[in-house]
């Protein structure tokens, strides 16, 4: 009887030892990890559009024929370099008449001055009454004015000529030439465009939101930023942002802002697209890997392991999304511990055994 006492005790001894062991043999160990706080630098990119710093559409100021064209499409010019001439044969003639004009209009007042002079002797010693000399000193000042008039007319057909000859206002390259030697050119007619492309703006739209948190970043003075060229290469100099417009767009609620760019090489041109590359800082940022989350309806999630190493599934709220890393808003703190990795092979209140690793060294 004793032996058979014995014998269910150690049985039951045996059972429990190895219940224990199966129970302890189940806790699985996982890595965990601390949230970190760091300043993050981030990227955001805006569709921009390149206008040269310099650009001018080169008009006619007068009506005629292209008698010559002295440069090419896309060819480097000086300022005050010849690029267009006109048919000027009648301008000419114009300017001969003027000319003709102005020196008989010249030579009647001249008279007329002659003949004032001698009025006033006249009327010194009363031969002439004054009445005569009123006239003829208001017919001098009618022919000044016919001078002034000719004077101007001639002025004008100076300019005129002038017109006909057109010259580069500043140093670039000339565009398209859409009309040729013989073209019958009207006033105002394009001929060409000059661009300046040693350096270019880059124009682009901020969102209400992102342009106040620009403006709260407190590096809105000449703040750099980077250039992604249509191709996704990134432009080899760096520019800074130098103009923010005064209003917002009504229809599209963005702001326009114009970042400068050097050009040495030419290579950004008039009406080419990119995209300028921002960098912004968030200060001290809660940072947890992406590997550390799961998703359940479009709600973000990670394991909060709690003081008794149990695992808590819980909800967070993510403020931005960065490679690899979630920078989170709402729903934990730097002191807690969460799951590192593994999220899909637990269950909430599963109990685990935690080794703690470094953020750092364990996304390496």
């Amino acid at each position: 009887m004793k032996t058979h006492v014995v014998l269910c005790f150690a049985v039951c001894l045996l059972t429990v030892s190895c219940t224990y062991k199966k129970e302890a043999e189940s806790v699985d160990t996982h890595k965990v990890i601390y949230p970190i706080l760091e300043d993050v630098t981030y990227s955001k990119k805006y569709v921009a559009q390149i206008q040269s710093v310099n650009y001018v559409e080169i008009r006619s100021k007068i009506r005629g024929y292209i008698g010559k064209i002295y440069v090419d499409e896309g060819q480097p010019v000086k300022k005050g370099q010849l690029l267009f001439a006109l048919t000027h044969n009648v301008f000419e003639k114009e300017l001969q008449k003027a000319n003709a004009a102005f020196r008989s209009a010249v030579a009647d007042l001249k008279v007329a001055e002659v003949e004032l002079a001698n009025v006033r002797v006249l009327v010194e010693k009363t031969i002439v009454s004054k009445t005569e000399l009123y006239v003829i000193q208001a017919k001098v000042d009618a022919l000044k004015a016919d001078v002034e008039e000719a004077l101007a007319n001639k002025e004008q057909q100076a300019l005129n000529l002038s017109f006909s000859r057109i010259r580069a206002p500043f140093d670039g390259f000339i565009n398209r030439i859409p009309n040729k030697v013989g073209s019958l050119i009207a006033e105002g007619d394009i001929l060409t465009s000059l661009s300046d492309n040693h350096e270019v703006f880059a124009y682009f739209n901020l969102s209400e939101v992102d342009y106040l948190n620009y403006i709260a970043s407190g590096e809105q003075g000449a703040k750099a930023v980077s250039f992604e060229l249509a191709n996704q290469v990134l432009y080899e100099y760096e520019g800074t942002i130098e103009m923010i417009e005064s209003e917002f767009d009504s229809s599209t609620g963005n702001i326009a802002l114009r970042a400068r760019f050097p050009n040495p090489d030419g290579l950004l041109k008039q009406g080419a697209n990119g995209k300028v590359i921002v960098n912004e800082t968030l200060q001290d940022a809660l940072v947890i890997p992406q590997k550390s989350t799961f998703e359940i309806q479009d709600k973000l999630y990670v394991y909060v392991v709690n003081k008794d190493n149990v695992l808590e599934q819980r909800n967070i709220v993510s403020k931005m999304r960065l490679p690899k890393f979630y920078v989170v808003e709402s729903g934990l703190s730097n002191d807690e511990q969460i799951l590192f990795e593994g999220v899909e092979n637990v269950m909430n209140g599963d109990q685990v055994h935690p080794v703690h690793v470094k953020i750092a060294r364990a996304m390496m």
